[in-house]
């Protein structure tokens, strides 16, 4: 019995950190995603057996940053943003092709750095508000929207346009967070939509402009640049409301579906557990965000509420993207369901700002001090 409680107390002691509502949700998915490319993968273990290595690996690192105080975090977020620069740059020059963007071959995985950016970009921009009397003001905004535009053009010329936006989305989470006025935003959509001819002609690739062509109409070549979503619609509208069943999916199973493993993993999941699968695991996401802000919220720290914020609505982010994406519902810009999808920088860096967002929970009560 006393062997027992040993056990017990030394558990309790190394998972203090360790949030346990958050934990859950985000071991749910995992288990979901692990079935999921069981399925996806034709039954075989191997990539099972590699996404679950990369689970582990970004657990250990959210264990260990969860331990660590946001006041350490806040004072190495400028060293953390030059040093995922690095990779940034090294990519445009000795790069490899991979799904379409540059990556970097380290032999024994694929690493995409762009993926570091949306850990330490919030980590930075909040670093830099949290030295500034807030709501900021206009020249405050401006060096904050350098902060985020320097790693975004350098993703772009990878190119990745979709990771791209996802980082600039991140940091102007931050933004919000740090109480900018709504007319910025007005002001920068405007923008954007008033430049969108000049990109559309001198900017778009081409297939960057079939992605937006098919959107509106993927019926319009079935064949070629419709076939992805068509086939995505297909396998999530035969799912119906309780699914085909676990390994049953024809879609994925007859390869209809490309990239099933990967960016159209949740179609495959889809078909295979219907309407009732679908709302579970958005289930295990809304507690996942919703958490998130729950910790930003309740943290009486400056950075650590902006961090915490910015990284749970960033999550919910490429939740909405993905969804809206083997749906049709938004353009396909090749961003992965987290959690779901295989890819080890993903599914790392996504448990990396968990184990953030958990150090904010840990130390809440406590103010960050300079």
């Amino acid at each position: 019995m006393s062997l027992f409680r040993w056990f017990l107390d030394l558990t309790r002691h190394l998972l203090r950190s360790i949030d346990p509502i958050l934990m859950a949700a985000l071991f749910g998915l995992m288990i979901v995603g692990l079935v999921t490319q069981h399925s996806a993968g034709d039954g075989t273990m191997r990539p099972v057996i590699a996404q679950g290595a990369r689970y582990v690996i970004g657990f250990g690192i959210m264990w260990v940053l969860s331990r660590v105080s946001p006041a350490a975090m806040r004072n190495f977020a400028p060293h953390a943003f030059v040093a995922s620069l690095i990779p940034l740059v090294l990519v445009l020059l000795i790069g490899q092709g991979r799904h379409g963007n540059l990556w970097l071959n380290l032999g024994i995985f694929y690493f995409q750095p762009a993926e570091l950016l949306k850990i330490t970009l919030p980590m930075i921009v909040a670093w830099y508000l949290n030295q500034q009397a807030l709501p900021p003001k206009f020249p405050v905004v401006i060096r904050a929207a350098i902060l985020i535009g320097i790693p975004v053009l350098l993703i772009l010329k990878q190119p990745d346009f979709g990771t791209a936006m996802l980082v600039a989305i991140s940091g102007a989470f931050v933004l919000y967070l740090a109480g900018l006025s709504w007319w910025y935003f007005g002001a920068a959509f405007a923008g954007v939509a008033a430049i969108a001819p000049v990109a559309w002609f001198f900017l778009l690739r081409p297939y960057q402009k079939d992605r937006i062509l098919t959107f509106f109409n993927p019926e319009n070549d079935p064949q070629g640049a419709g076939w992805n979503i068509i086939q995505s619609k297909i396998a999530i509208g035969s799912g119906g409301f309780t699914g085909k069943g676990f390994g049953l999916g024809t879609q994925s199973h007859l390869n209809y579906i490309p990239e099933h493993t990967t960016d159209f993993a949740f179609a495959v999941f889809s078909e295979e557990w219907g309407w009732i699968g679908v709302a579970v695991v958005f289930a295990l996401y809304a507690i996942v965000v919703l958490r998130c802000l729950w910790i930003a919220m309740n943290s009486k720290d400056g950075w650590g509420r902006m961090v915490a914020g910015a990284l749970g609505l960033a999550f919910c982010t490429y939740v909405i993207v993905n969804g809206g994406m083997i749906s049709n519902l938004l353009p396909v810009v090749g961003v992965p369901m987290p959690l779901l999808s295989y890819g080890g920088t993903s599914a790392v860096s996504l448990l990396t700002g968990m184990g953030i967002v958990m150090s904010v929970g840990y130390y809440r009560n406590s103010k960050v001090r300079n």
